[in-house]
């Protein structure tokens, strides 16, 4: 694999990942966790493109063996039931003919391989990098119920907070009526 894509696409899904957790308001340990697994969730989805692209001849045979045959059976039933002197009849056994066809060379050539292992690429690669940001997210809640710094969104770390004057309730007037003359 190119060292642009091998290292570029994982770097650019993290980033993304990342930046994105941070623009919908998660602490910022959580934003770095979820660019993380965004980063390594993309490489996943890279080495998934590249297997699917390895074994397109096999994953063709099956499913044509599994659904393309068996779908054109089904068609050409129809077609023998509709008039032989009908132009349907026609296009739709040509139709027919040439699905199966290019289905049968599609994933045979290196060509078809190609198109397969893009195509796995294109659609894994930000979904793998999406949910595994997520994973990162859902990571970062861990630290973040301990209470460990930069886990935390807006709370106030006060030395003091035990058995102190200086609490939240303390700093803030509280009205009652006991006063009131």
């Amino acid at each position: 694999m190119r060292p642009l894509l091998k290292y570029g696409v994982p770097a650019a899904a993290g980033l993304a990942t990342g930046g994105y957790a941070l623009s919908q308001g998660e602490d910022p340990g959580s934003a770095v966790l979820a660019g993380l697994a965004g980063g390594a969730g993309a490489y996943g989805g890279l080495l998934g493109g590249r297997m699917a692209g390895k074994y397109a001849p096999e994953i063709a045979q099956t499913l044509q063996e599994k659904a393309v045959i068996p779908l054109g059976n089904i068609m050409g039933d129809i077609a023998r039931k509709i008039p032989k002197e009908s132009k349907v009849r026609s296009r739709m056994a040509g139709g027919i003919a040439d699905v199966l066809a290019a289905a049968e060379g599609a994933a045979v050539t290196p060509r078809g391989q190609q198109l397969v292992a893009g195509m796995t690429a294109g659609i894994g690669v930000p979904a793998a990098a999406g949910l595994a940001g997520l994973g990162g997210i859902a990571a970062g809640a861990i630290p973040g119920a301990m209470g460990i710094p930069g886990f935390n969104q807006n709370v106030i770390t006060d030395p003091e907070l035990i058995g102190s004057s200086n609490t939240q309730m303390a700093r803030t007037y509280t009205p009652t009526l006991k006063y009131i003359s």
